[in-house]
């Protein structure tokens, strides 16, 4: 079971920029394709970004693309989200997701095997 600790969450102004990182223990970091999801007060828990195992294939929602940028560093067990011209709509809870064995690319939460505890974004106006 991989372990998942997210970092580099805090409060910035509307078109400011933050970079989370996802620090994940274990020795077969790179045998799982990595996710990012967020869930906002009274709304459902949503997908953000994914990246599959080698860092090759990448998907992001609707509401971030050519804004948020996920990356993998295999060597150092991370992955990141560089978020970019961000928006009050941003600010919610932001989780790092591993997926379960065999998954590809890690767009939905029942492909989900461990959760990260959370970072808190909190953009403002």
């Amino acid at each position: 079971q991989v372990q998942l600790v997210e970092s580099g969450g805090g409060l910035v102004q509307a078109g400011g920029s933050l970079r989370l990182s996802c620090a994940a223990s274990g020795r077969t970091f790179s045998n799982y394709a990595m996710g990012w999801f967020r869930q906002a007060p009274g709304k459902e828990r949503e997908f953000v970004a994914a990246i599959s195992r080698g860092g090759g294939s990448t998907a992001y929602a609707d509401s971030v693309k050519g804004r948020f940028t996920i990356s993998r560093d295999n060597a150092k067990n991370t992955v990141y989200l560089q978020m970019n011209s961000l928006k009050p709509e941003d600010t919610a809870v932001y989780y790092c997701a591993a997926g379960k064995n065999r998954i590809a690319v890690l767009t939905t939460t029942p492909d989900v095997g461990s959760w990260g505890q959370g970072t808190q974004v909190t953009v403002s106006s």
